[in-house]
């Protein structure tokens, strides 16, 4: 790397403009946007439903059904992030993980999703973030889901991806 700059800040994302020197003397510009890993929740119960939630993004002026999924917060583990975030916006308490990879979103973004099943589900109540409260939770049959991702009814990619594994791991 040639340079690097900071173009500004905004909560926990940085947007920086990199200058990349290549073997041959040519540079080329890069945006890069800083941001927090998050963790992608598939929870399975044992008679083969899932749960979606579905809300507000801003950037793409609809609604989203999604798997339930969040940022860390600060150094978090991953796995107490897919916790955290579970029971905030299901209401669901999982007794096993199983992890389904990691991976990673545009090539602009630093954060990794580390996506995660999880089986063995109790319910409990529901603790949405502020921005949270309008969102809607829908249990379906994976299968329903998974075909929903399939087929472009789901399209928030992270959520595609994460029930595509969530079906490898089940053999479905």
């Amino acid at each position: 790397m040639a340079a690097s700059s900071v173009a500004g800040d905004s909560g926990p994302f940085t947007l920086r403009d990199d200058v990349i020197r290549f073997p041959d003397g040519a540079e080329a510009r890069y945006t890069v946007l800083v941001n927090p890993d998050s963790a992608f929740i598939v929870p399975y119960f044992e008679n083969g439903d899932t749960m979606l939630v579905r809300q507000w993004r801003h950037a793409w002026d609809a609604s989203s059904w999604e798997v339930p999924a969040g940022t860390f917060d600060g150094d978090e583990d991953p796995l107490d992030c897919a916790r955290r975030e579970l029971a905030e916006e299901t209401g669901l308490v999982a007794e096993r993980y199983t992890s389904l990879g990691i991976v990673h979103g545009a090539a602009f973004l630093t954060g990794r999703a580390h996506m995660f099943l999880a089986q063995s589900i109790t319910e409990s109540d529901r603790h949405p973030e502020t921005y949270e409260q309008d969102m809607e939770v829908l249990r379906i049959p994976f299968k329903e889901a998974l075909e929903a991702s399939l087929g472009g009814t789901i399209v928030h990619s992270g959520s595609v991806t994460a029930l595509c594994r969530a079906a490898r791991a089940l053999k479905r």
